[in-house]
């Protein structure tokens, strides 16, 4: 057997497993399970050329953006997109960490930069706090309540 009936072997069997595999639904699964991954590989992208010093540093912008965001999709889409309820405001967040690494990596050392970077990332903070508060909030406050209650009851004074 030469050479070129053993390659066009190997490419026929290649042919075949990648067939089945996908009648199989490997491949909507993997799609189905890994697709933010679409997401997060432009980003990672653009910090590879920013640093590589084929792209301005105002790529970074949509490189952090990017980056943040997928990790977001991702544990939605593997945690179940119920979450999405507490983590919305990290798309903000995103936007802030977007901004803060061109203000630390960029040739621009705006301090409007810093400031918008750090605006965000507060509104950000205190949008995740009342969305707790929200949802997880009564149950705070009923377990404060009940701490503060019964640390009045231990701490009063005993009179005979």
């Amino acid at each position: 057997m030469n050479r070129q009936s053993a390659a066009v072997g190997i490419g026929v069997v290649a042919v075949g497993l990648i067939i089945l595999l996908g009648k199989l639904g490997v491949f909507s699964f993997f799609g189905a399970v890994f697709w933010p991954l679409f997401v997060l590989i432009p980003g990672v992208l653009l910090h590879v050329l920013y640093f590589g010093r084929m792209v301005p540093s105002v790529a970074l912008i949509p490189a952090g953006i990017l980056t943040v965001v997928s990790v977001i999709l991702l544990i939605g889409n593997w945690f179940g997109w119920g979450l999405m309820k507490y983590l919305w405001p990290l798309f903000i967040f995103a936007i802030a960490v977007g901004l803060y690494e061109y203000y630390v990596f960029g040739y621009s050392r705006s301090k409007q930069i810093w400031t918008l970077s750090v605006g965000l990332t507060v509104v950000a903070a205190i949008l995740f706090g009342l969305t707790l508060l929200w949802t997880w909030g009564i149950y705070l406050i009923a377990a404060g309540l009940i701490g503060f209650g019964a640390w009045l009851v231990i701490r009063r004074p005993r009179s005979w």
